[in-house]
């Protein structure tokens, strides 16, 4: 379904209908207890100064703010149950920085040097050891093409980046927090423990599979901090502060990433000639404001409004006066992007994805076997080569 709306409008349209009647559940004591450390570890609470407390305004108050401003929420300066559900979702442990698209550390800390060595100090036993060197090295070269930066690995001595796995304290004065929580954490580029990289092996690391936390994909994250990068506000980009499942395989860094680590060290020189003209620009993150978009497919599920286009949706809840805007592999990690269409039937409870030739179905958020299937298998025509529109009535 390709269809041009403002996407915003249209949502707030739609949940104005049905917000009102939706009641909000008071927070725990638990929450405020958990909140109050998230905002400590990620957002500097500290205790009430400066004009905002001689405005009376509470510490955690401005603190929400700036995160739900940070994370695109609805900013209340309030605890709600959308603010603590992004506050216990699995996430890189290094503070989140000013609010912008590609952030550095303070002073544009980087390395003085182009060639840099890395170092896998232990192991973690989720995987073989010949997935764990594949995923590193694979994560580093994320960097390295499209920077000057070029990575050696060294099997003894010191290196500019020493990688580890370890549980709670581990050596730093940055404890991990068990399973889930925070997964890892790096250092930004300096002599002695800078550059490092530690993974919380209290984690459940995977090679490719979804079934826990792809190694590349978190590698690939904290090796931004060691390189200089602090977290983007961007939620296409790797370095936004949330996991986020993506295949390995097909995985390219946004614009948001590319221009945050080139404007650091520049870009990757070593192109071969006539070869820079062909090299497609890296993808940036749709914005939902943007009133010439052109969506890719539009369906309902359990309640839901979602709205779909290249590798993102946007979730349109009763519980929220704000779209939430994720990777369609965070909900749907076996799903296609750049879908044709896509519809639910309530009956079924099942929610179709078309693209191409196939198509997809899931109960909720999970696969449903057999699929996907060629469009022939719902008595379509074999010379049907796509579905632009599905509505089921």
């Amino acid at each position: 379904m390709k269809t041009t709306a403002c996407l915003s409008l249209f949502v707030l349209v739609t949940l104005g209908v049905i917000v009102s009647a939706v009641p909000t559940p008071e927070m725990t004591i638990q929450d405020e207890l958990f909140a109050e450390d998230y905002l400590k570890r990620f957002f500097n609470l500290t205790e009430a100064s400066g004009p905002a407390a001689r405005r009376g305004i509470s510490p955690i108050t401005k603190k929400l703010s700036e995160m739900q401003r940070f994370f695109g929420l609805h900013i209340t300066g309030r605890l709600d149950n959308e603010t603590v559900a992004l506050m216990k979702k699995p996430r890189c442990g290094v503070p989140d920085g000013k609010i912008a698209r590609f952030s550095t550390f303070a002073g544009d800390l980087k390395w003085p040097k182009n060639s840099l060595t890395y170092r896998i100090e232990n192991y973690t036993p989720d995987m073989s050891r010949s997935e764990v060197d594949i995923s590193i090295e694979k994560a580093l070269q994320v960097w390295a093409k499209v920077t000057p930066l070029r990575f050696t690995r060294i099997y003894s001595g010191t290196a500019d980046i020493m990688i580890s796995f370890g549980r709670y304290s581990h050596g730093d004065y940055y404890p991990f927090d068990g399973r889930d929580g925070t997964l890892a954490h790096a250092f930004a580029p300096s002599s002695g423990i800078g550059g490092d990289a530690h993974f919380d092996d209290d984690e459940h690391f995977t090679y490719r599979s979804n079934s826990g936390y792809v190694l590349f994909m978190v590698a690939a994250h904290e090796f931004g901090h060691s390189l200089g990068l602090s977290h983007s506000d961007d939620p296409g980009a790797l370095m936004y502060p949330t996991y986020s499942y993506r295949n390995p395989d097909t995985f390219v860094l946004s614009r948001d990433d590319v221009k945050g680590i080139q404007s650091l060290y520049g870009p990757n020189t070593e192109t071969s000639p006539g070869t820079a003209e062909r090299v497609p620009l890296p993808p940036s993150t749709p914005d939902a404001c943007d009133s010439t978009m052109v969506l890719d497919a539009v369906t309902t599920l359990r309640g839901e409004m979602l709205f779909f286009k290249d590798s993102f949706v946007w979730r349109s809840s009763p519980q929220s006066s704000r779209q939430q805007q994720s990777l369609i592999t965070n909900m749907w990690p076996s799903a296609p992007s750049g879908l044709d269409s896509a519809y639910e039937s309530r009956l079924s409870d099942r929610v179709y994805f078309f693209k191409g030739r196939r198509v997809w179905a899931f109960t909720g958020y999970t696969p449903v076997q057999g699929f996907p299937k060629r469009l022939s298998s719902l008595g379509l025509p074999r010379w049907v080569r796509r579905i632009d529109a599905a509505l089921l009535t």
